[in-house]
C-alpha cells in the first residue's frame, strides 16, 4: 500500500510538472523521497502507539507483581515471628515435659528392686517429680501422672519402711553390736530416704523414729546397766570411808597426794574401767576411776546419739524448684502459642504455676497434691523442731541417765574422803565443758546438776574437818580428847595430813581464786596454826617451844615444797609464804633466847 501510494503521488507530480515553473521542479524530483519519508513517519507513529500500549501494560502488570511481593514479605514475616515463638518455647516446653515425665527406668527401680545405694539418687529424682507435679497441678499432663506417681510414692514408702526397720535387726539381737558405727556408716547413708519419708510419708516416718528409739532405749538400757553393775562389784571390793583430819593421827598412816589419783579428775587422762576387768575378783580401782569411766562412757554415748538424733531426725528444708529456662521464659502467657492465639487446643497458665497472683490454682481432690499435703503437717519452727529431738533423746537415754545418776549418787553418800570428792567434783567440771564444746544441751544440764549435788557434801566434809581439828586443839572433842593430850606425832601426822590436802586442793584447781575451796583451806590453816601454838604451849622453856614450833613449820613447808602443784599458783605462794614466816618468828625467838641466855 504505501509502494502504489507513493507511485500515485509521483505520477500525480509528473503529470503536473509540465505546468510547474523551473523553481518547483526541485521538489518534484525529490517527491519519491518526501512519501516514503512520511511513511516511515507514519509507521515509527504507529510502533509508538503500540509501545505505549505495551508500557501501559506492563506497568499494570509490575503493579500488581509489587503487590504480590509485598503480600510474600508480610507473610514470611509472619512466619519468622512464628519461628522465633516457637524456637522460644521449644526449650522450656521441653524442660517442662522432662520435669514431669517419670523416666520407665526409674519406676522400675522402685516397683522392681530392693532397697540399696542406687535409691539414694533415685529418690531424691522421684522427690523432685512430685514436686514438679504438685506444683504444675494446673497442667492436665501433671493431672494425668498424679495417679501414678502416687502408687510409685506408696510403694517406695513401703519398701523404705521395711528396710529402716530392717536396720533395727542387729541391735535387737546383740549387745556386742557397734551402734555408733552402724549410725555412721548405714543410717547417716541412708538419710536422703528418710527425708524422703519424712516430707512424703510422715505417718511412716513417725513409725520408724518411735521403733527406733525404743530399740536404741532397750539397747542402752541394758548396756548401761550390766557395765555400771560391774562397776559396783568392783567399788565393793575397796572401801574408802571418810573420816576427819585428826582421827587416828599418830597411829594410822597418812595420806599422801597422789598425782595418780588426782589425773581422774580430767577427760583426758588413764583409759576407762573396761566391763569384762569386774570378772577379775582381785581387780580394784579407785572411786574417782570408777566415777570417771561411768561418766566418760555417759558422755560419749549420750552426745554421740544426740548428734546422731539432731541430724537424722532433724527436718530437711525442701530444696527451690528450679525448672532450668522454663521457669523465666514461661511467665510471659503469649509464648505458650507460638501463633499468638491461633492454636484451640486448651492449656495452663504456667504463670500460676510460679506464684502468678492473676489466676489461682484449682486443687482437685484425685490430685497428687491433696494427696501429699492432706498429711503432712506443718513445718515446725526451729525452736519447736529442737525441742522435739531433745525429748526424743531424752526417751532414749531416759534408762541410762537414771542408773548413772543412782551410780554416782551411791559413790558420794555415804561421802568419800574430801580429795577424791573433789577430784570427782573437778572431772564433772571438765565433763560439763567437754560436753559443751560438743553441743549436747541436755546432757550438760544433768552432768551440772549432778555436781551441785557435790558441793554441798564437800562443804559438810570440809566443816568435819575444821570442827574436828578445833576441838582436838581444845582436847574436847567429844570427850575422846582431853587437854595435855596431844601428842608431837599426832599434830606431825594433822600436818602431813594439811600437806597433803592442801596440795592436792591446788593442784586440782586452775582458778587463782575460788571461794568454796580456799575459804575452807583458809579455816583449816588458821585451826592448824592454833593446835601448833596450843601444842608447843605445854613447853616450859621458851626456846624448846620455839624450836618446837619451828620444827613443825619446817616440816610444812618441806610437805609444801614437795607437792605436785604448780609453784607458780597464787595460794600456793602465799601458803609457803605464810608458814616460812612463822618458821622465820620461831627461830628469832629460838636466837633471842639463846642470846640472853
Amino acid at each position: 500500500m504505501p509502494d502504489s501510494h507513493t507511485q500515485t503521488l509521483s505520477d500525480n507530480f509528473s503529470a503536473s510538472g509540465s505546468g510547474m515553473s523551473r523553481s518547483e521542479q526541485p521538489y518534484q524530483l525529490r517527491a519519491r523521497e518526501f512519501v516514503e519519508l512520511h511513511d516511515q513517519v507514519q509507521t515509527s507513529v504507529n510502533l509508538l502507539d503500540s509501545l505505549e500500549n505495551f508500557l501501559s501494560t506492563f506497568q499494570k502488570d509490575l503493579s500488581a507483581v509489587s503487590g504480590q511481593i509485598s503480600n510474600l514479605q508480610d507473610r514470611s514475616k509472619d512466619i519468622d515471628n512464628r519461628l522465633k515463638s516457637r524456637r522460644r518455647i521449644e526449650k522450656p516446653l521441653s524442660n517442662l515435659l522432662v520435669d514431669l515425665c517419670i523416666p520407665p527406668a526409674l519406676a522400675t527401680l522402685i516397683l522392681d528392686t530392693r532397697v540399696d545405694e542406687d535409691w539414694i539418687p533415685a529418690i531424691t529424682e522421684f522427690e523432685r517429680k512430685l514436686d514438679t507435679l504438685k506444683v504444675r497441678v494446673r497442667v492436665k499432663a501433671a493431672r494425668d501422672l498424679s495417679e501414678v506417681a502416687e502408687g510409685l510414692r506408696i510403694v517406695a514408702a513401703t519398701k523404705l519402711r521395711t528396710f529402716f526397720l530392717s536396720l533395727l535387726e542387729p541391735i535387737k539381737s546383740s549387745m556386742t553390736t557397734n551402734l555408733q558405727v552402724i549410725q555412721s556408716s548405714v543410717w547417716m547413708k541412708y538419710r536422703p530416704l528418710y527425708v524422703f519419708l519424712q516430707r512424703h510419708a510422715p505417718n511412716v516416718a513417725h513409725e520408724i523414729q518411735r521403733t527406733y528409739a525404743a530399740t536404741v532405749r532397750t539397747y542402752y538400757e541394758t548396756g548401761f546397766r550390766r557395765y555400771l553393775r560391774g562397776l559396783s562389784w568392783i567399788k565393793a571390793r575397796t572401801v574408802e570411808k571418810s573420816e576427819t583430819i585428826v582421827s587416828g593421827a599418830g597411829e594410822s598412816p597418812d595420806p599422801e597426794t597422789d598425782p595418780a589419783r588426782l589425773s581422774y579428775a580430767r577427760v583426758e587422762g588413764p583409759s576407762v574401767v573396761m566391763a569384762y576387768m569386774a570378772d577379775d575378783k582381785n581387780h580394784k580401782e579407785p572411786l574417782e576411776a570408777l566415777v570417771r569411766s561411768a561418766l566418760l562412757v555417759l558422755m560419749d554415748n549420750a552426745t554421740a546419739e544426740y548428734s546422731f538424733i539432731t541430724t537424722f531426725f532433724a527436718n530437711e528444708p525442701r530444696p527451690v524448684l528450679h525448672s532450668k529456662d522454663s521457669s523465666s521464659l514461661m511467665m510471659s502467657p503469649t509464648l505458650l502459642s507460638p501463633t499468638q492465639g491461633e492454636f484451640d487446643e486448651s492449656r495452663s497458665n504456667p504463670g500460676s504455676d510460679f506464684g502468678g497472683e492473676s489466676v489461682a490454682p484449682r486443687r482437685r481432690l484425685t490430685s497428687i497434691t491433696s494427696v501429699m499435703s492432706a498429711g503432712a503437717p506443718e513445718q515446725p519452727n526451729a525452736k519447736e523442731e529442737l525441742a522435739a529431738l531433745k525429748a526424743l533423746w531424752k526417751q532414749v537415754m531416759d534408762p541410762v541417765l537414771d542408773y548413772c545418776q543412782t551410780f554416782i549418787q551411791n559413790a558420794i553418800e555415804p561421802p568419800p574422803p574430801v580429795i577424791p570428792l573433789l577430784t570427782i567434783i573437778r572431772l564433772t567440771e571438765d565433763v560439763v565443758a567437754e560436753v559443751q564444746r560438743r553441743g549436747c544441751g541436755p546432757l550438760e544440764t544433768y552432768i551440772f546438776a549432778l555436781r551441785l549435788k557435790m558441793w554441798p557434801a564437800f562443804q559438810k566434809l570440809m566443816s568435819e574437818h575444821v570442827d574436828s581439828l578445833k576441838k582436838f586443839a581444845e582436847g574436847a572433842t567429844s570427850g575422846y580428847f582431853r587437854r595435855g593430850t596431844t601428842t608431837d606425832a599426832a599434830v606431825s601426822s594433822i600436818c602431813r595430813r594439811y600437806v597433803a590436802v592442801f596440795n592436792s586442793f591446788v593442784a586440782l584447781t586452775d582458778q587463782a581464786e575460788e571461794t568454796m575451796i580456799f575459804s575452807n583451806l583458809l579455816r583449816l590453816r588458821q585451826e592448824l596454826s592454833k593446835l601448833i601454838v596450843t601444842h608447843t604451849d605445854k613447853q616450859t622453856d621458851p626456846a624448846a617451844k620455839a624450836r618446837a614450833l619451828s620444827k613443825f613449820y619446817e616440816e610444812l613447808l618441806q610437805g609444801l615444797s614437795n607437792g605436785p602443784h604448780p609453784t607458780s599458783h597464787p595460794k600456793a605462794q602465799s601458803e609457803l609464804a605464810y608458814w616460812r614466816q612463822r618458821d622465820e618468828e620461831a627461830r628469832r625467838r629460838v636466837a633471842s633466847t639463846h642470846g640472853r641466855r
